[in-house]
């Protein structure tokens, strides 16, 4: 580094090169706390969801399938078959085995959807994805609301006649 440039870091406490009237912004150890504070406090929000009957149940339903060998061979014929789909699209442009493909395929997806874990493990992922979302909206709501009360500006009250 520059000497100039020294001088000017050890003046302005960061590290560019700029003239008079720097304007950008100067961090410091507090809002490096802050910042570590909301991570805390977001792990701590994670491990109340892990710990919540929706995410329970979602890891029962995946161990089940997991160790289910009709699920998960029907979940490899599906895959083998989409890779067929695939090839027949691009490689051999083959829109009637294209067709026919996705039709056994759609029979393996009913079968594999009428198996009661399958669709208890759908709903639990389902439930999962709900109370996410519910607690971003809960979060972003609640962050929106205090910013348009603190940036609310109280309006002249109009002339009385």
């Amino acid at each position: 580094m520059s000497e100039q440039q020294t001088a000017v870091n050890t003046h302005h406490n960061h590290d560019h090169e700029h003239g008079h009237g720097c304007d950008i912004p100067k961090f410091n150890t507090r809002d490096l706390l802050v910042r570590e504070d909301i991570m805390k406090k977001a792990q701590e929000l994670a491990g109340l969801i892990f710990t919540s009957e929706e995410v329970q149940q979602y890891r029962r339903a995946e161990k089940q399938i997991q160790g289910n060998d009709r699920v998960q061979s029907l979940i490899s014929m599906i895959k083998k078959k989409q890779k067929e789909v695939v090839a027949f699209e691009t490689t051999f442009k083959n829109e009637q085995m294209v067709k026919k493909i996705e039709g056994e395929m759609e029979v393996l997806q009913d079968e594999l959807d009428g198996i009661p874990i399958v669709s208890e493990f759908q709903q639990s992922q389902s439930d999962i994805n709900y109370l996410l979302q519910l607690v971003i909206s809960i979060v972003r709501d609640t962050v929106s609301e205090k910013i348009n009360v603190e940036d609310a500006t109280v309006e002249p009250p109009a002339e009385c006649d």
